[in-house]
C-alpha cells in the first residue's frame, strides 16, 4: 500500500515534468532549437503570481496573470534570437547565437525576479493545501489530480491541433524543411511565434499548476524542474510529443521512488542513471527518431 502510495505521488509530480518536457519538445522538434529561457518562463508564472498577490490581487487572477507575463516573455526571446537569427542569416538553427542568446535571456529574467521581488522563498496563498480524498488508505490530493489530468489533456489537445489543424499542417511543414514550407506558402515569420506563444503557455501553466499544487517558490524553481523535464524529454526521444509525456512521468515515479527508499541526498543518481542507460541501449530514447524535425507530430 505505502509502494502503491508512492506511485500516484509519483505521476503526480510526473504531470508537472510532462508540461514542461512537451515545451522543449516543440521548440527542439520542429525548430531544432533547445530554448533555455523555458525554466525562466516556468519561474516567471510562479513568482509573478506570488507578487500580484502581494499587491492584494485575488490568487486566481495572479495566477493567469503569471501565464501571461510567461506567454509575452516567450515572445520576446521569440523577436530577439530566433527571428533575429533568421532575418540576419537566413537559417536560425546554423548558428549557436540563438541558444547562447536564450540561456542570456534566462539570467537576465531570474536576475529581474531577484532585484524585484527578491531571493527569499516565499509562499503562495494557495486555498488548496488540505484538499484530498482518500480510497481505504491511499491519499490523493485533488489539486495533484486535477494537475495531472489537465496536464495529460492540454497535450492530447495539443497533438490534435498538430494533426488536424491548418496551423497544426503548417508548424509540421516548418518541422520537416522550412525552406520547403515556405515555396509552398506557408509564412514561417508568422507561424514560428505561435511555436513560442505555445512554449510560454505550457512552461506558464506548468509553473500555476507548480505554484497551485506545492506553494513554495523562488527565483530558482525552474531550473530543478526543466533539468528533470529535459532528462524525461530524452528518454522519452528527442522531438516526440507522446515520448515526452512518457519521460515526465517515468522521472517523476523514478523520482518519488528513489526518495521513498534512498532518500532525497541521491535522487538525481537514478535519474540520470536511467537516462545513461537508456541512451546507451536506444540512443534515440523510447519513442525517439534519428533526424530531428522528421514525422514526430
Amino acid at each position: 500500500m505505502l509502494i502503491l502510495q508512492q506511485l500516484i505521488s509519483g505521476l503526480m509530480i510526473g504531470g508537472i515534468y510532462v508540461m514542461v518536457a512537451v515545451a522543449f519538445t516543440l521548440t527542439i522538434g520542429m525548430l531544432n532549437f533547445l530554448n533555455f529561457t523555458i525554466p525562466a518562463l516556468f519561474m516567471l508564472s510562479g513568482m509573478v503570481a506570488w507578487g500580484l498577490t502581494t499587491v492584494g490581487v485575488h490568487w486566481a487572477l495572479a495566477l493567469l496573470g503569471g501565464v501571461a507575463t510567461a506567454t509575452f516573455a516567450s515572445l520576446i526571446v521569440e523577436r530577439f534570437t530566433y527571428r533575429y537569427m533568421r532575418v540576419r542569416y537566413g537559417d536560425a538553427t546554423e548558428h549557436a547565437l540563438p541558444l547562447v542568446s536564450s540561456l542570456g535571456f534566462l539570467i537576465i529574467f531570474e536576475h529581474l525576479v531577484l532585484v524585484i521581488l527578491g531571493s527569499d522563498p516565499q509562499r503562495f496563498p494557495t486555498p488548496f493545501t488540505s484538499a484530498d480524498f482518500h480510497i481505504g488508505k491511499l491519499i490523493i490530493g485533488i489539486p495533484q489530480l486535477v494537475s495531472l489530468v489537465l496536464a495529460l489533456v492540454i497535450v492530447w489537445g495539443l497533438s490534435i491541433m498538430l494533426k488536424r489543424t491548418r496551423v497544426g499542417r503548417a508548424l509540421r511543414s516548418i518541422a520537416e524543411n522550412p525552406d520547403a514550407a515556405t515555396l509552398m506558402g506557408v509564412s514561417v515569420n508568422y507561424i514560428v511565434p505561435i511555436v513560442f506563444v505555445i512554449t510560454g503557455l505550457m512552461a506558464g501553466i506548468a509553473g500555476m499548476l507548480f505554484t497551485l499544487n506545492y506553494a513554495d517558490i523562488n527565483a530558482y524553481m525552474g531550473d530543478n524542474v526543466a533539468a528533470k523535464a529535459i532528462a524525461g524529454m530524452v528518454i522519452g526521444g528527442l522531438g516526440n510529443i507522446w515520448g515526452a509525456i512518457a519521460g515526465g512521468l517515468i522521472v517523476g515515479l523514478t523520482e518519488v521512488m528513489a526518495i521513498h527508499f534512498f532518500g532525497a541526498d541521491i535522487v538525481k543518481i537514478p535519474i540520470w542513471g536511467l537516462l545513461l542507460l537508456i541512451l546507451l541501449v536506444r540512443p534515440s530514447g523510447l519513442f525517439g527518431h534519428t533526424a530531428i524535425g522528421k514525422g514526430k507530430f
